[in-house]
Order: C-alpha cells, then structure tokens, then sequence
C-alpha cells in the first residue's frame, strides 16, 4: 500500500555533531517513522535495512499493514527510486530488534522511543478541551496580527520597501522558531507552545501598533519586535523548553 502526504513532526535527533533529524511523521493521529530514518540514525545502510523489513514481513505484517513510497530523488542505490517504508511504533521497535545491539543502536532506539511517546502525549491533549479551547483563541489572535502585520505592510511599501509583503512569511517564523514549532504545525504544538504563541503575537501586534503611531522606521519596527521577542524568550525560559 503506498502512503499518501504526510506531515512532518519536528521532534528532532541530535547525535554528535551530526545536523538535526527529524524523526516522527504523522498523518491523521497514526504516527510513523521510516526505514530510511532508522538507517541514518543506527548508521547502517538502507538496503540494508530494507532487506531486513523484506526478510521478515510476516512478523511486520502483525502489527498492520506496511506501508512505502517510491524515493525518487536520491543518492540511494546509485541514485535509483527505492522503496521506503513506514512504519508504526510497534514496526520500528521489532526492527530495531533486528540490528546489532551497538551503543549507537541503543542510543538512537531510546530517542525513538521518547519521541514516540511525546508524539502520543500531544495528540492525547489535543482531545481535551484545554487545549481545544486555547487553539481556538491562537486563530482568533493570529487573525489579529495578521492586520497590524497588513498595516505594516502597507506601511512599509509607502515608505520604499520592495519586500514589504514578506513581512507575513517573517514574523511568522519569527513567533514559530520562538516556541519550537516550524511552519504548518501549530495544529500539533502543545498547550504550553500555543499560549507562547498568544504572548508572542501579541508582542507583535503592540510593537507594530506603537511602531505606525509614532511613525517609527518599519525595519525598526521589524527589529524591535524581533529584541522583544528575545526578551521574552529569556524571561519564559523558551530556549530550554524549545
């Protein structure tokens, strides 16, 4: 069975010096990790690993369907489509029983296991009203910041910008990268992210509102949100939960 579009979850895998690597997908509320995925962080080759998902599909097999797309774009197998597979919490635990039990394997399964848990964790709160409740007010306050952000826009091109209109794309990421969350995933960010992202956006809007009465440059209206957005952070302490 080929697996549509998933959305990538940024619970993210640090060995070494290695960069970060996302590690969690999730579509719908089913949550996977891929073959190529475990391949990277156990250091083995994902031939290698698929062979192995090959060798024993029956076993798989009992803990759901397994499920593959086509990698069309990569250094893989002499830069050939190959087939990479997703699978559950249950798949990925009986794979990794399977590679050789170094301290690299060990390390990475424990880290699995973690974000495993924590993606469970987030989609238990996202039934309770608490949290139902507070993403409703994060929509109602982005669509506030979304018109002071116009009127800086508008603000902005007056005054000569010629890349005023990116202002929404950047204070966006602004307020995501302050809680942990990249683009298009605030629907899976945690309580505790959605009432940082309240308090950032309105930093925002006051900045920008205080910015256009005084008729402040918009780059500086642009720069003070961004110290204020950092003061915050070092005052809520984001950059540990983050």
């Amino acid at each position: 069975m080929k697996i549509g579009l998933y959305i990538k979850i940024h619970l993210k895998y640090k060995k070494g010096g290695n960069q970060m690597k996302e590690l969690i997908l999730l579509k719908n509320n089913d949550v996977f990790t891929t073959s190529l995925v475990i391949a990277e962080g156990t250091g083995n080759q994902h031939k290698s690993v698929v062979a192995l998902v090959k060798k024993h599909m029956e076993y798989f097999k009992k803990f759901g369907n397994i499920r593959f797309s086509d990698l069309k774009s990569t250094n893989l197998q002499g830069g050939r489509p190959t087939k990479v597979y997703y699978l559950n919490e249950q798949q990925a635990t009986l794979l990794m029983t399977f590679l050789d039990n170094s301290e690299v394997v060990i390390e990475f399964k424990v880290e699995l296991v973690k974000q495993f848990y924590q993606m469970r964790q987030i989609l238990l709160e996202k039934q309770t009203v608490l949290w139902q409740n507070t993403r409703l007010e994060s929509k109602i306050n982005r669509l506030k910041e979304t018109d002071e952000i116009k009127a800086l826009v508008a603000y902005a091109k007056e005054n000569g910008s010629k890349n005023a209109d990116k202002y929404y794309i950047t204070f966006s990421k602004l307020a995501n990268k302050a809680v942990g969350i990249d683009s298009n995933q605030r629907n899976h960010a945690t309580t505790n992210q959605l009432n940082n992202l309240i308090l950032i956006e309105n930093i925002i809007n006051h900045v920008i509102q205080e910015g256009l009465r005084q008729q402040t440059y918009y780059k500086e209206i642009y720069k003070s949100c961004k110290e204020r957005i950092e003061q915050f952070k070092y005052i809520a302490y984001l950059e540990k939960i983050a």
